[in-house]
């Protein structure tokens, strides 16, 4: 039990995170918020939100936290009402996912994933990588504005991934569509439309994995699909439902970021003729990789494309000076504690040499992202071939947002070469 004799009241404020201008430009409010509001509860999101650098990656290592709550307690136990029927199909997804697992049933999941995409795996599709990137350059109009967001940054780490499930080209048209509307319902207080839409994808979704799975088990190719069918640890392995839950989960998760990456990463640079300078420059010598290592994890830090993650309070905890109750939700802001004043000096300078740069993007932990590698060098190689390519590259109007924080990224950005 902990003692509340002396305890910080957290203090109540209200963020309206799908507010457009909020989503376009939240840097204007995360100083204040840091600075006078480092912790708060808003009663409209039920959520404490956290917004220091220190706070949030110290809370991301405390295992009195998790992303779920029911390997520990039951519905009953909560007082959580029964699972929405409405959601079944969207469920049958999720539950399967180990990102929101914790225990053994996380370290089980995650092992058998962890066997099968390695970051061996990861670098031996460099050439591949390379070749995609080419052709999709190769397509773009070289002398008049075009969308980098739905000609490059999509079609490539979708094209990336699929590849390494093995999904027949004839399929590949509906992954894009499917994830987007599954991962609708990441964002806060989703819509009955968004919730249709998330379950028809994901009923869609499952199905088409599933038998891919099966024919794989009978005809097995190089490929995850296949390794995730026959891989076991420990006399373990994926049951059919873990099998295609995962399959979505590496193509959501696998290219959500990147394409909100690249794209938030080259309006920065275009934003910022410094740094676009010096990486023209590099990689106009040949010395673009050596470059871009740490420059991917500046812009990563600069613009965060994963803004807010939630863990689940699992016990009453006092956590510097404030009370957490079991069964709280926290959000943690890593856009906000990838620009705290605190830990990074001159958090809102674009600096691509930055070297002391823990940057919270991938999360910290056990449930540090295991795509980590495979984004990182999508965003080298297409950052590097881009101005290899197209050295005068520039911003041709005002950029597009999504209509979502949780996710948060562009529709358009339209640029010209």
């Amino acid at each position: 039990m902990v003692k509340r004799e002396n305890m910080k009241q957290i203090p109540v404020h209200h963020i309206s995170l799908n507010d457009p201008a909020f989503i376009a430009n939240p840097y204007a409010d995360l100083p204040i918020l840091r600075k006078e509001l480092p912790v708060f509860y808003d009663p409209q999101y039920d959520r404490i939100f956290f917004n220091l650098h220190a706070d949030i990656s110290t809370l991301l290592r405390d295992k009195r936290l998790g992303r779920g709550m029911l390997h520990r307690y039951s519905r009953e136990e909560l007082g959580w009402p029964p699972p929405d029927p409405r959601l079944a199909p969207f469920r049958r997804f999720q539950d399967n996912v180990f990102m929101d697992m914790e225990g053994s049933a996380h370290t089980r999941l995650r092992g058998l994933v962890s066997k099968v995409f390695t970051p061996r795996q990861v670098e031996g599709m460099s050439v591949k990588l390379e070749a995609i990137t080419h052709e999709l350059v190769d397509a773009v109009p070289h002398d008049q504005p075009f969308n980098f967001v739905s000609q490059i940054a999509e079609p490539l780490p979708v094209a990336m991934i699929a590849e390494l499930l093995g999904i027949p080209e004839e399929i590949r048209p509906h992954l894009r569509p499917w994830s987007s509307a599954i991962v609708k319902m990441y964002e806060m207080n989703p819509s009955d439309e968004d919730i249709e839409n998330a379950n028809n994808a994901a009923d869609e979704f499952m199905e088409t994995i599933l038998r891919l799975s099966a024919e794989r088990r009978q005809h097995p190719q190089d490929d995850l699909i296949s390794s995730l069918s026959t891989t076991e640890l420990d006399g373990s392995r994926l049951t059919d439902t873990e099998l295609a839950a995962t399959c979505i989960f590496l193509l959501n998760a696998g290219h959500e970021a990147t394409v909100n990456g690249s794209s938030l990463g080259l309006l920065a640079l275009l934003r910022n003729e410094a740094a676009l300078a010096n990486l023209k420059e590099a990689v106009a010598i040949g010395e673009g990789d050596a470059l871009l290592k740490t420059a991917v994890n500046e812009l990563l830090r600069y613009d965060t494309p994963l803004p807010m993650f939630e863990r689940y309070v699992l016990e009453d905890i006092e956590f510097n000076g404030y009370p957490l109750k079991h069964g709280q939700e926290v959000a943690l802001m890593y856009i906000s504690g990838n620009r705290d004043e605190a830990r990074f000096p001159n958090p809102n300078e674009l600096e691509l040499t930055r070297t002391d740069n823990p940057l919270l993007t991938f999360g910290l932990g056990t449930h540090y992202c295991l795509g980590a590698p495979l984004a990182r060098l999508e965003l080298q190689t297409v950052f590097r071939i881009l101005f290899e390519r197209m050295p005068g590259l520039r911003l041709v109007g005002e950029p597009k947002f999504s209509d979502g924080f949780v996710i948060r990224g562009l529709t358009e950005l339209n640029v010209s070469g």
